[in-house]
């Protein structure tokens, strides 16, 4: 249950721990500041990709486990290195939500553990609205802006109008893009995470050797589809094996063409949430791009190509804060509480949560959960 407390001064600053646990990535931050002007005095990531890899992905009970015994490790880091106290804090945000329900409920206890024991505010952040408002934290940028919101699990266009307020465009109703550079690296015999490894092999490959599809682009709107990307790759793969064999050029000409082609969908999709955003928001003047996928370099150079043909401002985080991160759930949990908000110990763990409450559920969902 959220509720509303007095609203702190706008030219207080506040300092808060962040939490994220919402896949495999164990996290801790401390932000501080005052909305659109903050700053990271400290970001601990630990990841699992060890533990995950003899499996090709990750495994929910694994990673559930493995952020348990990390999550009180990452929190003493992130305030060693901040060079804070508990006691200096004025909240404690964390992901509520969405992700896997196990690795979300580890974050939600050990942050209500934190917030029972020091009397600190619990603030729940939903880690889309974080990845969202990493814009606002990296570069002071003013509501409302267009984002584009790419990472291994959602693939979304949204107009970002307050810290709780987003307006939906269009998005995947399958894969998300990260997972279907999972699957494309699985399907290549190359390790994970694939987008990395898939990006790499790209650099040396063609990428018109191979007439791969563009989903979606003759319907209309901004909706996106990757699944049958994923399966005409696979099809292409089969053509080429050899006695089991797949040669280095044939594959690395699959991953520069399945990748061109994910830029080419990603950039046509973007042309039109942009014409969307302008109808609706006549001053926006701001697109940016957020989440894993956004570490992509050729993504990321089709999208900013796309806002320069546009005539509209492009922002990028950092890619320390692409990925999934504590920071950006430190920084959303600062907006949200100097307008007042906290919660209290019913703060339940969710694996789904939209943004969007107005807007019809996407549909499909993937490996690594249903779309929000």
């Amino acid at each position: 249950m959220a509720f509303l407390a007095m609203k702190a001064p706008m030219d207080r600053p506040l300092t808060l721990l962040g939490i994220e646990s919402s896949c495999d990535d164990t996290a801790a931050a401390i932000v501080r500041g005052v909305p659109g002007q903050a700053h990271v005095l400290s970001s601990v990531v630990r990841g699992q990709g060890a533990l995950h890899a003899p499996f090709g992905g990750v495994v929910p009970e694994i990673a559930a486990r493995a952020h348990s015994e990390k999550l009180d490790v990452c929190v003493a880091d992130a305030l060693a290195e901040a060079g804070v106290s508990l006691s200096a804090l004025n909240a404690v945000a964390v992901t509520a939500g969405p992700g896997l329900i196990g690795g979300v409920l580890s974050g939600v206890m050990f942050a209500k553990g934190i917030a029972v024991g020091t009397g600190l505010p619990l603030v729940g952040v939903n880690h889309l609205a974080g990845h969202a408002l990493t814009p606002r934290l990296t570069d002071g940028i003013a509501y409302p802006y267009l984002v584009l919101l790419v990472s291994g699990g959602h693939c979304q266009y949204l107009i970002a109008h307050g810290p709780e307020r987003f307006t939906r465009l269009g998005g995947t109703i399958d894969d998300a893009p990260g997972e279907a550079f999972d699957k494309a690296a699985r399907l290549l015999g190359l390790p994970q995470p694939g987008g990395p490894a898939v990006e790499e092999a790209a650099t040396q490959g063609d990428p018109g050797r191979f007439a791969l599809p563009r989903p979606l682009l003759d319907r209309p709107k901004c909706d996106l589809s990757f699944s049958g990307l994923k399966t005409a790759l696979l099809r292409q793969r089969d053509k080429l094996v050899v006695d089991g064999r797949l040669l280095r050029r044939d594959r690395d000409d699959l991953c520069a063409g399945f990748q061109r082609a994910v830029a080419d969908i990603l950039a046509e999709k973007t042309r039109r949430a942009i014409a969307a955003f302008r109808a609706a928001e006549p001053n926006g003047r701001v697109l940016s791009v957020a989440g894993g996928v956004a570490a992509n370099r050729e993504i990321r150079s089709s999208l900013r190509n796309v806002c320069d043909a546009e005539g509209i401002s492009f922002t990028a985080p950092p890619l320390a804060l692409c990925t999934d991160n504590a920071a950006m759930i430190a920084y959303a949990g600062l907006e949200l509480r100097d307008a007042g908000i906290s919660h209290d110990m019913t703060l339940a763990a969710r694996p789904r949560w939209p943004l969007d409450t107005t807007a019809d559920p996407l549909i499909g969902g993937g490996r690594k959960g249903a779309k929000a």
